[in-house]
């Protein structure tokens, strides 16, 4: 059984970076054709996905979020991680992890973070 599991700061101060890690087991970052998206959620809004990185380590971003954000792995931890730098408080929400066979669909979910922007 595939399992993905977020975790990181619950609060970032503005202007900081949020880092995000997400913990892969049942599977291997590295499996071919799969990619690990990271998708998040501001309250009272849609999901919103933000980029993701192939088995093979190349990256794909959100056009709207491509200057702020980087996804990379740690293929020893079979972990991926998400970088969110100089944050505002409209970066508030819960943020997901999850595999999918693309960008656009996802078959495993984590259980979601609550990212908190505020100073």
């Amino acid at each position: 059984q595939v399992q993905v599991q977020e975790s990181g700061p619950g609060l970032v101060k503005p202007s900081q970076t949020l880092s995000l890690t997400c913990t892969v087991s049942g599977d291997s970052i590295t499996s071919n054709s799969v990619y690990w998206n990271w998708i998040r959620q501001p309250p009272g809004k849609g999901l919103a996905w933000m980029g993701a990185i192939a088995s093979s380590g190349t990256t794909y971003y959100s056009p709207s979020l491509k200057s702020r954000t980087s996804i990379s792995r740690d293929t020893s931890k079979n972990q991926f991680t998400l970088q969110l730098s100089s944050v505002t408080p409209e970066d508030t929400g819960v943020y997901y992890c999850a595999r999918g066979g693309g960008i656009s669909w996802y078959d495993y979910w984590g259980q979601g973070t609550q990212v908190t922007v505020s100073s």
